[in-house]
């Protein structure tokens, strides 16, 4: 008979693979905000005409979005890890 297998999230291992998520997220919010400035001059425009503010907010916009979108995929993609046999 197989033991009991403990929750992975509980784990120290489980909240080091939130946080890769997480940081995976925050990478690629970033570098979509880049590209996004980069290939579209209308956002470059009015981030230029938006002060360092508006540059400011829309970087953590961006960075925040991803990093919760890749963290709670992160979270299903464990779930559901531990789910197989």
């Amino acid at each position: 008979m197989r033991g009991k297998k403990s929750p992975s999230l509980i784990s120290p291992t489980g909240a080091i693979k939130l946080m890769t998520h997480a940081m995976m997220g925050a990478a690629l919010g970033l570098a979509f905000g880049l590209a996004l400035v980069l290939f579209n001059p209308t956002v470059a425009n009015l981030l230029n005409h938006g002060g360092h503010s508006a540059a400011i907010v829309f970087i953590i916009t961006l960075v925040t979005t991803f990093a919760i979108g890749a963290t709670l995929t992160g979270l299903v993609f464990i779930l559901a890890e531990d789910k197989e046999f």
